[in-house]
């Protein structure tokens, strides 16, 4: 099939490259001259902008995949090429787009006979060997079209035994591609992989912290551990019911470095995990795993904190406890 990428960075870079190994025809743009250089010496059609590559899918309906930040540059990208596209062609978001622009969006598209699709995409750096998996919104019939690409990206069976008792349920989902339902339902399933991402991630962080500080000198002497983390990770690979990427990657990390000098300890966010709490709020849904995780996020990125300082100089004065000074 042929497909136009809009957006070639980490993603869409390797998404394209993926998609050219299983035989498909890449167009790709992106602002940056070199990075369409790059893929076209590979074998991508480059071209010159948005109109350009538009002009360059010659199959109908066209499909064009905008891989960019979610925000401003995906609504004007999205809304640019509506207005170069026709009744039947196909727009794919595969960014991090918030569902409810989504939606939005959906309904504009239609208006003009346009078919939108949103595409929830998780594999990160590791996405052009592993495959990607793939959550996906907006009408049945374009999912259904699109389908030699979602196969092509999507990591595939691999070696995961088959889960007991699915029946008659769509094979595809074991090939690790799913359409969810429409517009905004892809993203909106992906924003909530992320939000247990997060919780995931934290949940290892703390437990390794707890380990590591086994050694301490507030601990009687008895109970102190000097803990392999490295070894822990690795052995808690084989078997456990922790079992999972996330730890297959810490334990590489430890591996690497197992004072992890390289890393500050500040941690980011991004849009998602923002998003999973208000849809809990949304929805009267207690999610406090995920939401300590986030605020832990927020925390990282503060020296010295105003609340924790606060709170020292209640302690001090209701009850006279002692004041650690700033070093």
């Amino acid at each position: 099939m042929q497909l136009g990428m809009i957006g070639l960075g980490r993603m869409g870079g390797n998404i394209v490259r993926r998609l050219m190994r299983a035989g498909h025809s890449c167009m790709v743009y992106d602002a940056d001259a070199k990075a369409v250089a790059a893929l076209a010496a590979e074998g991508a059609t480059p071209a010159s902008s948005l109109a350009d590559l538009v002009a360059k899918l010659d199959q109908r309906p066209r499909a064009a995949w905008v891989m960019l930040p979610h925000g401003r540059i995906t609504e004007e990208t999205v809304a640019a090429l509506a207005g170069m596209m026709v009744q039947d062609d196909i727009v794919i978001d595969g960014g991090n787009s918030y569902y409810k622009d989504d939606i939005r969006r959906g309904r504009e598209l239609a208006a003009k006979g346009i078919r939108d699709m949103d595409v929830g995409t998780s594999g990160g750096v590791w996405g052009l060997e592993r495959g990607y998996c793939l959550m996906i919104g907006g009408e049945k019939a374009a999912f259904e079209l699109l389908d030699p690409i979602f196969s092509a990206l999507a990591p595939g069976a691999g070696t995961i035994p088959k889960t007991r008792d699915r029946g008659s349920r769509d094979a595809r989902v074991e090939q690790g591609y799913l359409h969810a339902g429409p517009s905004g339902a892809g993203h909106f399933v992906k924003m909530i992989h992320n939000g247990i991402e997060y919780g995931m991630m934290q949940a290892m962080a703390e437990g390794f912290d707890i380990l590591r500080n086994r050694n301490s000198s507030k601990l009687p002497e008895a109970e102190r551990f000097d803990l392999e983390l490295a070894d822990i990770a690795e052995v808690c690979r084989r078997g456990s019911v922790v079992t999972s990427w996330l730890l297959d990657l810490s334990a590489e990390a430890l591996a690497k470095d197992e004072k992890l000098e390289h890393f500050s300890g500040v941690v980011e966010d991004s849009g998602e995990g923002r998003w999973t709490i208000e849809a809990a709020i949304e929805e009267a849904v207690p999610a406090d795993v995920l939401a300590a995780s986030l605020f832990t996020r927020f925390r990282s990125r503060q020296d010295n904190p105003f609340a924790g300082r606060l709170l020292a100089a209640l302690r001090n004065q209701f009850g006279g406890h002692a004041v650690t000074k700033k070093s």
